[in-house]
């Protein structure tokens, strides 16, 4: 095979703190877009092996840089939001991910890391339970009193779409748990659909598509285009999705079960215990399940990926979980996983093929991103003609040129990334490739900031592309999610001048503009009244117009404020408009206001200056006044809990517990945990060879805690 050139990335050690923070922003905003399609549409746009890289890239950057983790990092959040069409079902306990791991070296920071944060000793043995880890689609069944009474989608792991009837057509979920159970518990499971009954249903599908063609240029109604699934995964996903459960009824679905959610009572002592009340109750669990020693997983892993080809069903890896489930219960999580289990994944399947063209799309921020047009190719049995190439530094670092046979990788089941070149096939003629210096979409022009890896449009409210993208991102799914309002409809009032800025769209009711939507096509009055489509368009909108804070906060498209970082703000200033006076004070730097600010936690310097400099543009405060003048969100509900609306900082050594344990344990009680004594911090707790925190919190005359006391605090003593 002739020499591939693969590109490099800088070692974190080497990025300054401006470069590493917008560099966590980009990585944060491109795994969302992923977690979107991936969890929401069931279909994906990146493979499993660049999610894995950028998910590997983001946490070496955080651990570089702790005080840059972000509110909305990919370390922090799981899926998306539920799809619209269905019920929302809060989960008992959250559906979090896992983290993963590439190889041996991985495996073993792993068992490292819990050995740290159990302050054991190098020689205490370890035992995993290892499941291979299906590509399917995850599940959360309620149990109570023995029957199965609810059936719900993991969605952004918080709350997940109801999809009880269909769930109640597999076969694999007992409609009654048999012999002892609790009398409520959640049980989780994967449902998947085997290579075999894959191939046969694509088959089917394909068979009722040319039916339908042929009808179609016959002249007869043919009903809408059958939608050919690529792979089993998302034949599975879109199975269960069905609103019409006797669809889901005549898929060939199946189910393994393989952990626990919230339960009223404990049922097992470790988790290979709970497996075998699982099969007791009359689940279907992994045969290939195993218990084994921490010295026997890496031959384990080794003989799971030489069988990998010949099983019935896709993994993408092998998942190993502590089996003691007292231990599992003091590591808890961090961020979106659990720090007693992660996912080894398997290496990823690569292809070559032509790179046609690099386009260039103009994101909601400006961002100009580089996209690949390629000759298509089969890449594990999906064809692929696109593909992101992130940013112009990622370009130049693989010298992808027009023209150049590429390498393409792909891990899973989605459109691959482009990992290299083959120098040897590169045409005499191929020119390196030179970022725009113009915006495509306004002609504006296309700068990269200094310390940014992203070029980006100057053009900002003049610019189309920028005001439609922030108008679709106001108004998507984990925005306000206003239903109705997608973009094809975006692009169709902002085309036609109904809407230029977010309060736009709540004078959509207006008479002047109702009468200019009944001329749109398919938009006109009925015979027998309003057109159906304006009246649900704005009876939606109406229905947003007093949102949660905190979609609200996310919904404003602030650079570096995702949704998790827009839940942190609206916890701790509580209402929109002590925010919007928060954030006026805190352009003075040195301000209590300020200090405020960049107290809390996940909130570093470079997040602060985003949120500063979004104030300090007169434009943007019209704009915000404006929607506010047109809104009313709610006010932050106050989070529950022992320590509910408590800031507390630790400082110093704890004896008894690691701090992230400490830390992990304050925020399940309700307390913000932040990383500054200010005078409105509620408890700092110190332990031994505390510093400069502990000197202020005497000077600022605050409550303090030594060990043993916070300990009575939290309940441990």
């Amino acid at each position: 095979m002739p020499p591939v050139k693969t590109a490099t990335l800088r070692d974190p050690a080497d990025l300054s703190e401006e470069e590493a923070a917008a560099e966590l922003a980009d990585l944060a905003a491109r795994i969302a877009e992923a977690n979107t399609a991936y969890h929401v549409h069931d279909a994906p746009i990146m493979p499993d092996a660049e999610y894995d890289t950028l998910f590997r890239r983001n946490a070496a950057i955080e651990a570089r840089f702790p005080d840059l983790i972000r509110e909305d990092s990919p370390s922090r959040r799981v899926g998306d939001a539920p799809a619209a069409g269905f019920a929302k079902s809060t989960h008992g306990t959250p559906m979090l991910s896992l983290d993963n791991a590439f190889d041996a070296a991985d495996f073993a920071e792993f068992t490292a890391r819990i050995r740290r944060f159990l302050n054991l000793p190098a020689e205490e043995p370890l035992r995993f339970v290892a499941e291979p880890k299906i590509d399917g689609l995850s599940v959360n069944l309620t149990y109570e009193n023995g029957s199965f009474v609810r059936g719900a989608t993991r969605g952004d792991g918080t709350v997940g779409e109801d999809i009880t009837q269909n769930l109640l057509t597999l076969k694999q979920i007992p409609r009654r748990l048999k012999g002892d159970h609790p009398r409520r518990i959640e049980i989780r499971g994967e449902v998947f659909m085997t290579k075999p009954d894959f191939l046969r249903f694509r088959d089917d599908q394909i068979l009722l598509s040319e039916g339908r063609e042929r009808r179609r240029e016959a002249g007869e109604r043919a009903g809408e285009a059958v939608r050919i699934p690529a792979n089993p995964r998302n034949a599975a996903a879109g199975s269960l999705r069905q609103l019409d459960p006797a669809i889901t009824a005549s898929r060939p679905l199946r189910m393994f079960a393989y952990a626990q959610g919230d339960s009223s009572e404990p049922v097992a002592d470790t988790h290979s215990g709970y497996l075998d009340r699982l099969r007791s109750w009359g689940f279907q669990v992994n045969p290939l399940s195993e218990s084994l020693d921490e010295a026997d997983i890496p031959a384990f892993q080794a003989t799971m990926t030489e069988r990998r080809a010949g099983l019935e069903y896709d993994i993408d890896g092998v998942v190993y979980k502590l089996d003691r489930l007292d231990w599992q219960a003091r590591l808890g999580f961090v961020g979106r996983a659990p720090r007693w289990a992660i996912a080894w994944k398997f290496p990823a399947e690569q292809a070559q093929t032509i790179l046609l063209d690099i386009q260039i799309q103009v994101g909601r921020t400006g961002a100009l991103t580089p996209r690949a047009i390629m000759q298509p190719v089969n890449v594990g049995g999906v064809m692929v003609q696109h593909a992101t190439l992130h940013n112009e530094d990622e370009v130049a670092r693989r010298d992808a040129r027009i023209g150049d046979t590429v390498i393409l990788q792909r891990a899973g089941d989605v459109i691959p990334q482009i990992i290299g070149v083959v120098p040897d096939k590169r045409p005499k003629d191929a020119a390196p490739w030179e970022p725009p210096t113009t915006c495509p979409a306004c002609g504006s022009p296309a700068v990269r900031p200094e310390a940014e890896v992203v070029r980006r449009c100057t053009g900002g409210l003049i610019c189309p592309a920028q005001q439609v993208e922030r108008l679709i991102h106001f108004a998507s799914r984990r925005a306000l999610d206003i239903e109705g309002l997608g973009i094809e409809n975006v692009e169709l009032l902002h085309r036609e001048g109904l809407v230029s800025t977010p309060a736009d769209i709540f004078r959509l009711h207006r008479a002047e503009a109702v009468a200019r939507m009944r001329t749109f096509p398919g938009w006109g009055a009925k015979a027998k009244g309003e057109s159906k489509k304006i009246t649900n368009l704005l009876a939606a909108i109406e229905d947003r117009r007093a949102p949660p804070l905190e979609r609200f906060l996310f919904a404003l498209g602030i650079r570096r404020i995702g949704d998790q970082n827009a839940r942190l703000l609206a916890r701790h200033y509580g209402s929109a408009q002590a925010w919007r006076d928060a954030m006026l004070a805190a352009r003075v730097i040195g301000s209590e206001a300020r200090e405020d600010l960049g107290s809390i936690q996940g909130i570093g310097p470079s997040i602060a200056t985003e949120l500063v400099t979004f104030f300090e543009e007169p434009r943007n405060l019209a704009a915000l006044d404006d929607l506010l003048s047109e809104t009313r969100p709610e006010e932050a509900k106050a989070v529950s809990g022992a320590l509910a609306g408590k800031s507390i900082v630790f400082t110093g050594t704890l004896t008894t517990m690691t701090r992230p344990e400490a830390e992990a344990r304050a925020e399940s009680l309700g307390a913000k945990v932040v990383k500054s004594v200010s005078k409105k911090t509620d408890y700092v707790v110190i332990g031994a060879d505390a510093g400069s925190k502990a000197t202020k919190a005497a000077e600022l005359g605050l409550t303090t805690l030594d060990e043993d006391g916070w300990r009575k605090m939290a309940g441990f003593a």
